[in-house]
């Protein structure tokens, strides 16, 4: 099944589902989102042609706080301005979520496309709706990000991000671990981040030492 028609069918058939749980579609940005008052919650897909026939489809959800993401992107200085907006501040692929490596729908034909959105939709009435709504505050993104803080976090794709964003939540969050998380994530930058990102992470905790949310 080529791509573009999988892509089509997909958000076709998903729509009304996601749409009752107050998610929209923004088929440019790949994506159901839903807003909140700290930002949006969001289930993107990734779908893959390898053959003529075959398209592979991979679902990540997230969400942006963009209390966190105001602070970071000032930071952050290799992220595009046009994309600034649309940064996630969490996100999983549904088969990290479940600790499954490469997990991936294959779809080659319109049993495959009907059984996957299927399999998609229990997965968030049962699991994926729930952690997401979750992961729109700022404690539990200090959780996410924070709470085993010494090994990678599997909820960011980039881990020098997690650093930026792990030590914002928790000044937000007023965390008694920000002095601690600090040296263990300048740590972690000083042997895998380049100079410039070492800066930039040092700029950004003189900048959260004299912060005040008041």
């Amino acid at each position: 099944m080529r791509t573009n028609t999988t892509e089509t069918k997909l958000y076709r058939l998903l729509c009304h589902f996601f749409e009752n749980q107050k998610y929209q579609l923004l088929a440019e940005k790949k994506q159901f989102r839903k807003l909140t008052a700290n930002g949006f919650l969001n289930v993107v897909f990734s779908i893959t042609e390898y053959a003529p026939n075959d398209a592979w489809v991979e679902v990540h959800f997230g969400s942006h706080n963009r209390h966190i993401e105001q602070i970071a992107q000032q930071f952050l200085t290799t992220n595009l301005l046009d994309f600034r907006q649309d940064a996630n501040t969490l996100i999983v692929s549904l088969g990290k979520y479940n600790d499954v490596k490469y997990f991936r729908y294959k779809i080659q034909n319109e049993e495959d496309l009907q059984n996957t959105c299927e399999l998609i939709a229990a997965f968030f009435e049962q699991t994926g709706f729930a952690f997401l709504t979750n992961l729109d505050s700022v404690a539990a993104i200090d959780k996410a990000l924070n709470a085993t803080h010494r090994q990678p976090c599997k909820f960011v794709y980039n881990q020098i991000h997690r650093c930026f964003k792990g030590i914002i939540a928790a000044k937000l969050n007023n965390s008694p671990q920000f002095t601690e998380l600090a040296e263990v994530y300048q740590l972690y930058l000083r042997q895998h981040a380049n100079a410039h990102e070492q800066a930039q992470f040092d700029k950004l905790l003189a900048y959260l030492w004299h912060y005040s949310a008041n």
